[in-house]
């Protein structure tokens, strides 16, 4: 019984993180995610209804908050956000393993089901009529301009636009995605939907 009050209380987490670098920098270099700095990662919590924000020095605090999730969200989480907070979590005590939770990438699901890539700001253009206040790149810029509060705003808004297309995904089992031949949307299904 304590098993199935401990799954009812388990988190959804939506989350995006945004770094003080990146790979095209002198410094890091290609795929060397070990380089990478995080300036923050916004998340959503489903149990708490609310949307955080926190820094690189506030790593322990989002460790916590994970420990509690049954499932992450986010779009392109496989391939960027996960290997980058992955290298923080190995160094807290107790930080979940990122790798063996229950993942859903918005990005690798169509990738998958169209054999095709698109942006947030396009499929959330598509989907939700509304679009991103910032360009990925400009996330560093702002955080060397010490623009944090902007910063912070623009990545739980790409947090926002990924959590109401999950809320797309999970309700009608399938998003329209511009074509990238005619940019007309077309209506992409999702055939193995985890509730």
């Amino acid at each position: 019984m304590s098993d199935l009050l401990n799954s009812m209380s388990l988190d959804t987490l939506v989350f995006d993180i945004e770094t003080q670098n990146f790979f095209t920098d002198p410094e890091v270099g290609w795929d060397n995610f070990d380089a990478l700095k995080i300036s923050v990662v916004g998340v959503y919590s489903y149990l708490e209804d609310r949307y955080y924000c926190y820094e690189e020095h506030e790593m322990d605090k989002l460790a916590d908050l994970f420990k509690d999730a049954k499932r992450i969200v986010g779009f392109s989480m496989n391939r960027y956000d996960i290997p980058v907070l992955n290298n923080y979590f190995q160094r807290i005590p107790g930080a979940p393993k990122l790798w063996g939770m229950d993942r859903v990438d918005l990005l690798e699901e169509i990738e998958m089901a169209t054999g095709q890539r698109i942006s947030l700001d396009r499929l959330a253009g598509a989907n939700l009529g509304l679009h991103k206040t910032h360009h990925g790149s400009e996330a560093i810029t702002l955080y060397r301009d010490g623009k944090i509060d902007e910063l912070k705003e623009y990545c739980v808004n790409d947090v926002k636009l990924t959590k109401e297309l999950y809320v797309l995904y999970k309700k009608n089992n399938y998003l329209l995605v511009p074509s990238k031949k005619t940019g007309e949307n077309v209506t992409v299904e999702f055939a193995n939907l985890n509730p």
